[in-house]
């Protein structure tokens, strides 16, 4: 029995949701002494940061608009207080974070969502989330924790943040080259 719930859980894990997996990294970021290079692709999350907050109503998410390759250290509310455009696949509960951001697509591509924490990440195009099609960590020691890539088309989009852990949480929209 134990075997077979061993196989499910990586059968699910390697073939479910990319969501729905942790990034895994076996080093500890307690014990990095300088940060890690990171892809070139990611090269703006080494530079200074913008701070903004994040918006609670998706009419208001453009005043939260995200410059593709610049991160953003984004102050984050309450779950509760999100009002989400599509309920998040894993809203989190009243002690967690989230918020409503906006970012622009010139070109139409696969474009990666990396952050800080490992928060429920959604990209919403068109009033439907967009699924996923890959998923993973930055290199230790960058403090990227997680990073999910979708293919989107060109124009404006929605990106919601749910079910982070912590009130602060770095976030950047870059295209993967």
């Amino acid at each position: 029995m134990r075997q077979i719930l061993g196989a499910i859980m990586l059968a699910m894990a390697t073939t479910g949701s990319a969501q729905a997996a942790e990034p895994m990294s076996g080093h500890d970021q307690a014990a990095c002494t300088a940060p890690a290079a990171v892809p070139a692709d990611l090269a703006g999350w080494s530079a200074a940061h913008r701070s903004m907050k994040a918006a609670i109503k998706v009419d208001a998410a453009s005043r939260a608009l995200l410059k593709q390759g610049v991160a953003a250290d984004a102050a984050l509310v309450p779950t509760p207080k999100v009002a989400y455009a599509i309920e998040p696949g894993k809203p989190g509960g009243s002690v967690s974070f989230g918020g409503l951001f906006a970012f622009d697509v010139a070109t139409a591509g696969r474009y990666r969502v990396a952050q800080s924490g490992r928060s429920w990440v959604d990209v919403i195009v068109d009033g439907k989330a967009v699924p996923s099609v890959a998923h993973g960590h930055g290199p230790d020691c960058s403090g990227i924790a997680k990073t999910v890539e979708y293919d989107l088309p060109a124009g404006r989009h929605l990106l919601q943040i749910a079910a982070n852990g912590e009130q602060a949480l770095t976030v950047m929209v870059a295209p993967v080259r």
